[in-house]
């Protein structure tokens, strides 16, 4: 059977019932939002997985043209994977390919845009920095020394630092500025671990300005 509250039992019920008068629905509200955010929160990862599988399954028909060499195919299907999934990492890994393949087939100036987009719209630094170090080969390759060390002072990835220097020696030896091109060399060649195989590139670029490190390093001791 059933017995009357208490009276200390009343005060607590008469407390909460105020209480959830005056916040009930700033309360509700509040549930509300976390659920919303909370299932669009799942959405937007479901969302990202989706585009990812599908970009994945593009690049792998744009990787099939490339191997197969054919540079149409390639920039059609880059078209597309470039429109639909921009914000993927597949997108731009597809812009490099396709832009090597077409540097390949002589369609420089193909290569140029594709690479210019990966430049300024891949979500990755390190894929943007790639782009912009092959930009700079093309521009070094038709003489637009400006615009080639445009892009090597763009690139700001520590990893890409010695590469970048060493491709800023090879625009300054070109421009016939000899000087400079031995300072960018020597820290591109400083910047270089010893067990790096393209050291010993840039060591023979070093020593054909008369710079070589090993004798300016016995000089050094000398001294």
């Amino acid at each position: 059977m059933a017995t009357p509250l208490d009276l200390q039992e009343q005060e607590q019920l008469d407390d909460i019932k105020a209480f959830w008068k005056t916040y009930g629905n700033l309360i509700t509200w509040v549930l509300i939002a976390a659920m919303a955010a909370y299932g669009a929160w799942n959405g937007w990862q479901w969302y990202q997985r989706d585009q990812g599988q599908k970009a994945a399954a593009m690049f792998d028909e744009l990787d099939r043209a490339v191997s197969t060499g054919d540079a149409e195919r390639a920039a059609r299907v880059f078209g597309d994977l470039r429109s639909r999934y921009a914000g993927t990492a597949w997108a731009a890994q597809g812009g490099l390919a396709t832009a090597k393949l077409q540097f390949e087939k002589g369609q420089a100036d193909a290569a140029r845009t594709a690479l210019a987009w990966v430049a300024e719209q891949a979500g990755q630094d390190e894929l943007r920095a790639i782009a912009r170090l092959r930009l700079s080969a093309l521009d070094l390759e038709a003489r637009k020394y400006a615009e080639a060390l445009a892009h090597l002072d763009a690139i700001k990835v520590e990893a890409f630092q010695a590469l970048a220097a060493d491709r800023r020696g090879d625009v300054l030896a070109a421009q016939g500025k000899l000087p400079e091109a031995k300072a960018a060399y020597q820290s591109a060649y400083t910047a270089m671990g010893d067990k790096t195989d393209f050291r010993r590139i840039v060591e023979a670029k070093l020593t054909a300005l008369g710079a070589a490190p090993a004798a300016a390093a016995a000089s050094e001791a000398a001294k």
